[in-house]
């Protein structure tokens, strides 16, 4: 999930010799090169444009959502005037042409930008290394026909709208922004952050009726061809009406789960610094307009034990917070159970435990009390996350005081049991995954009916379900769930269980699943 974690999917590392080429004379010749180093006709943010300066040919070359168009509209008006409009101004001349000439000659490249061009930052190149990495951070480049140099035109213009955090994924430190339910703008944010020549955004449309914008996004020199060619055969090949929850809707198409299988699927983040180090290594995203998230895949179990937050800490800490989340899941799954089982079942063992102070209820209230407990619980976290800022930490208190200690009073329930699920729920929500503490949250309410009417064989019996079912989770492209465990690679397997340092993990190996 983040860039010092190197679990990519299998990939190759391919220099391109071609990105040091210098740039030809020939319009023609740039042109084909610039349609080997970039997926032009592919990734839908890359954008072209014909132009003809008199009698001299042109071609230009920007990012869609970095180039203000009103300043584009008057670049191209000045630079395609006619000689009778613009007589005092420099012209290119068929002379001029397929020679450097110095800035002052009025036939020449320089003068000519110069005096038509009205933007303040303008620079020129003479290879393709240079173009690339002015193209990708957002600038715009123009080849003209006859001159060997492209002219680097500062028309870009991040966006300046406020693009916040997402609630569920708040980090004390780091970046503070996240996607929004525009695509362009999301496939911009991901852009800023890898300036690649290699990063492609392909467009497709899913839907009858609402023609969605669904975009697969990867890097071509890290990622799987094979997944991808997948991902988009699976999109191509959805016949819906629409997608009418975006992203939600979307990977309920790609990954069919049976009902016993609550776990998530796909890995899904709101965050464009984790989908960022996401396709770093090596994975494939996939962007729904009018959805402020991303899918990632393939995805497997481990993904939901991790946050940005370990990454953003000293190694040390972010490998203790991160022992922590893992301590939290079984906490989350068995502490109810167990405490249920112990004490309706082996009262003798809850007392030498201490596990209840008062007279230890019969089996029948003792449950009823854990049920009324795990359902007010869930009742203030839904109504805290549904509620604005404002009110959220106010129902927290009342739920925690006032309506706690009524139910100890009217014998809905016993202070102990307050307690444990008390535990419970901070358990549950310190796991980084909205979605895995929800299924746990189902998987332990298996676990209490299975013990409450079965007793001991009961919760081992709802136990072994409860594995069968995470074992059989079904992800997309037929890789393991459970990669790295199964199979097994014992290094990506620590990089996952410690946050390692940034030196030592960047992702510069090729992981076989």
């Amino acid at each position: 999930m983040t860039e010092n974690k190197n679990d990519a999917c299998s990939y190759s590392q391919n220099d391109n010799p071609e990105d040091n080429a210098p740039i030809n004379a020939s319009l023609q010749e740039n042109v084909a090169k610039l349609h080997k180093l970039l997926p032009l006709g592919k990734s839908f943010d890359l954008m072209t444009r014909d132009l003809l300066l008199g009698e001299t040919k042109a071609f230009w070359i920007g990012l869609n959502g970095f180039c203000v168009s009103e300043l584009l509209e008057k670049m191209f008006g000045a630079l395609q005037g006619t000689e009778g409009e613009q007589a005092n101004l420099p012209q290119l001349s068929a002379s001029g042409q397929g020679s450097n000439a110095p800035a002052d000659n009025d036939n020449s490249l320089h003068a000519f930008i110069e005096a038509r061009v009205g933007i303040a930052q303008i620079s020129y190149a003479f290879d393709f290394t240079v173009v690339l990495d002015k193209l990708t951070s957002g600038n715009s480049v123009l080849f003209v026909d006859g001159f060997a140099q492209a002219v680097i035109l500062d028309t870009r213009a991040y966006h300046s709208r406020s693009v916040d955090e997402p609630e569920l994924e708040k980090m004390t430190r780091g970046a503070r922004d996240g996607f929004i339910e525009i695509l362009l703008t999301n496939a911009n944010l991901i852009r800023r952050r890898i300036r690649s020549p290699h990063l492609v955004f392909e467009m497709h449309e899913v839907g009858e009726i609402g023609k969605t914008d669904v975009c697969v996004a990867y890097l071509e020199d890290r990622c799987d061809p094979e997944l991808v060619r997948k991902i988009s055969q699976k999109i191509d090949e959805l016949k819906i009406t629409a997608l009418t929850m975006g992203a939600k809707s979307l990977e309920e198409l790609l990954v069919k789960r049976r009902f016993f299988n609550p776990l998530p699927s796909l890995q899904m983040t709101e965050r464009p610094d984790v989908a960022a180090s996401y396709l770093a290594e090596g994975y494939v995203l996939v962007l729904v307009d009018n959805t402020p998230m991303a899918l990632v895949l393939p995805c497997t179990i481990f993904h939901f034990t991790q946050t940005a937050e370990d990454y953003y800490k000293n190694p040390l800490v972010g490998t203790y917070l991160r022992f922590i989340r893992f301590l939290c899941m079984p906490v989350a799954l068995l502490f109810l159970p167990l405490f249920l089982l112990i004490t309706a079942y082996y009262p003798q063992l809850a007392e030498k435990l201490q596990l209840i102070s008062t007279e230890i209820p019969s089996k029948g209230r003792l449950f009823f009390y854990v049920l009324v407990v795990e359902f007010f619980l869930a009742m203030f976290q839904y109504s805290a996350s549904l509620s604005s800022d404002r009110f959220s930490g106010a129902l927290s208190i009342v739920g925690g005081l006032l309506i706690g200690d009524i139910a100890v009073s009217l014998h809905w329930s016993t202070s102990e049991v307050l307690f444990y699920g008390g535990i419970t729920l901070l358990a549950t929500i310190s796991v980084s995954c909205v979605e895995l503490s929800d299924a746990l949250r189902l998987y332990r309410m298996f676990l209490l009916l299975c013990t409450f009417f079965a007793g001991v064989p009961g919760f081992w019996i709802g136990l072994g379900l409860v594995l069968l079912s995470i074992l059989t989770t079904p992800t997309f492209g037929g890789y393991s769930y459970f990669w790295p465990l199964i199979p097994w690679n014992g290094k990506a397997l620590v990089n996952l269980i410690l946050r390692t340092p940034t030196a030592k993990a960047q992702p510069s190996k090729v992981w076989k699943r």
